[in-house]
């Protein structure tokens, strides 16, 4: 299985987690000061794409040089879909969601977008799936329900349908972005980021809404940078290593944090209906880290650019301009290979599945 030397895909999928987790309720404070819900989420991706462009070329000045694959021109139509679902539609309703719906509730209605991210990446793209997978998802949704049916919908019913929204079109970014995922992830995010929070960031103004304070314009900015920039960033390499339906199980973690977060903050309280639904929430993603899931699997030849080492799955030639050092990232070709071994659907194993082998957890 390929795997990041320092940090494999579970720990890159909970960093993620714990970036966009913890900026829910400080989103939710900015609401309250008064920011406008399109403008803020103009704000947050604007952020993250200056912020990181800021240090990618921080970086080159330093002579410092990502060992990553460049996006193509064939990447262009699903970058440009990941935008548009995943940074404008999605954030523009979780901030409509996030100021009509306590902070906490809101939280854990986000688990919805990792059923979503399973669901499309299972029935659409054909990723792997077992009982476990299946009974974890159903956990998690069982909890998002109980969640929404104990006054979330009677106090603040566009508010809970606003996040639902959010976090369905989040489910389609998930997947569309898993096709870009062996490009490079920071460069991924600035380019969404300031798309995205550039055309939020034009609709506000059109409607008329007047700019915050620089205070809160930066506090936007570098909640943006970290939450949105940094988290989609760790989110994409999770990608690579896991695929979309597994990543979403490891991202569903974001929510509990912005949950505990939100009770610390806001004093909201902690009913017996919420601590039931983060226990439905936990023993699904439980079941989804537990998972193990190998068995034979056939290679077919693949020819594609990402970043790299010489495992067992790159054993290839080099041409005289291919870089020496590693890791590193060119175009290779792998040939046929059939052997078995516990992998995920990463780059590498995205292959069919006849029946559930013996092995699969």
């Amino acid at each position: 299985m390929t795997r990041t030397r320092s940090l494999p895909g579970p720990m890159l999928a909970l960093a993620s987690a714990a970036l966009f987790g913890a900026s829910t309720p400080l989103a939710k404070r900015l609401l309250g000061n008064g920011v406008d819900p399109g403008l803020l989420a103009g704000l947050l991706y604007l952020g993250s794409g200056l912020g990181l462009g800021v240090i990618s070329l921080a970086l080159r000045l330093d002579g410092v040089r990502t060992a990553e694959a460049p996006l193509e021109h064939r990447d262009l139509p699903w970058l440009a879909l990941t935008i548009l679902s995943g940074g404008i539609v999605g954030p523009v309703l979780l901030m409509i969601g996030l100021a009509r719906t306590p902070a906490s509730s809101a939280a854990l209605l986000l688990n919805i977008e990792g059923v979503a991210t399973m669901a499309i990446a299972w029935v659409v793209f054909r990723e792997s799936v077992d009982r476990r997978l299946l009974l974890g998802a159903g956990a998690i949704l069982a909890g998002a329900v109980l969640l929404s049916w104990n006054g979330v919908w009677s106090g603040g019913g566009l508010g809970a349908l606003a996040i639902v929204g959010a976090c369905l079109a989040w489910g389609v970014d998930n997947n569309l972005t898993r096709k870009l995922s062996a490009a490079d992830p920071v460069r991924i995010a600035m380019i969404k980021g300031l798309c995205a929070g550039a055309v939020n960031l034009a609709l506000a103004i059109g409607r008329g809404v007047a700019p915050p304070s620089p205070l809160r314009t930066a506090e936007a900015g570098v909640l943006g940078l970290l939450g949105y920039g940094v988290s989609l960033a760790l989110f994409v390499l999770a990608l690579r290593h896991l695929g979309a339906a597994r990543t979403g199980a490891y991202f569903s973690t974001a929510p509990f944090i912005g949950a505990v977060l939100a009770i610390g903050m806001f004093g909201d309280r902690v009913t017996a209906p919420l601590v039931i639904a983060a226990g439905l929430m936990g023993i699904g993603v439980w079941l989804h880290l537990a998972e193990r899931h190998g068995h034979d699997h056939v290679h077919e030849a693949l020819e594609h650019d990402h970043r790299h080492v010489h495992d067992d799955h790159h054993q290839h030639d080099h041409g005289p301009h291919d870089p020496l050092g590693e890791p590193h990232a060119h175009v290779h070709r792998h040939r046929p290979m059939v052997h078995g071994h516990p992998h995920y659907p990463d780059l590498h194993h995205r292959h069919g599945h006849r029946h559930v082998a013996a092995q699969d957890g």
